[in-house]
């Protein structure tokens, strides 16, 4: 049960109601954590505006699953280990070997994403103060500064989901499930 009131289209403020209905559009349903970041109509916008600035980074869309899973398997956020699963898995592709690797913190095989992985933690892990041995492995991978913030990006949209799913104890949505690590 979620600490915070997790919105409907009919409870949600009149300034969420907008966004709440594009969510509902896009993915056939209402995701929890919409329903709860609809509580405060600016952090809701701020989340879907980042959201989209996000999706226009150079990197690629599994690359920012790649963050996005790693950040919340840190973080502890099982709402968005499977929310980003499932994006994973149905967008972008991916196989479920690959997923579960990234929801255990397991090594991928696939030497980019790997590197993504060991980047994005080592961001986490020092506040953005990773070491030169560190940075260096994520450009010997073949990514770039610009990257290298875009995984700082990626960061930071996780944490205001992550840690608003974990202040709300947002349930995982029925949808979902099937992506929570264990049953991928």
């Amino acid at each position: 049960m979620s600490r915070l009131t997790l919105h409907t289209l009919d409870t949600a403020p009149a300034d969420s109601r907008p966004f709440v209905e594009k969510a509902i559009a896009n993915n056939g349903f209402l995701p929890n954590l919409i329903g709860v970041l609809a509580n405060a109509p600016l952090a809701l916008e701020t989340y879907l505006t980042v959201s989209g600035i996000n999706a226009r980074a150079s990197l690629t869309l599994m690359e920012r699953e790649v963050v996005q899973i790693t950040a919340a398997r840190i973080h502890g956020c099982d709402f968005c280990i499977a929310g980003h699963s499932a994006i994973s898995l149905k967008k972008a592709g991916q196989t479920p070997d690959t997923v579960r690797a990234l929801q255990h913190g397991q090594p991928t095989g696939d030497t980019k994403l790997d590197a993504v992985a060991a980047f994005a933690t080592a961001v986490i892990a020092t506040r953005g103060a990773v070491s030169d041995a560190e940075y260096q492995a994520f450009l010997a991978a073949g990514y770039n500064e610009q990257q290298a913030l875009e995984v700082v990006l990626g960061i930071s949209l996780a944490t205001l989901c992550n840690f608003s799913n974990s202040l709300a104890g947002t349930p995982v949505n029925p949808q979902l499930t099937p992506y929570l690590p264990g049953a991928v």
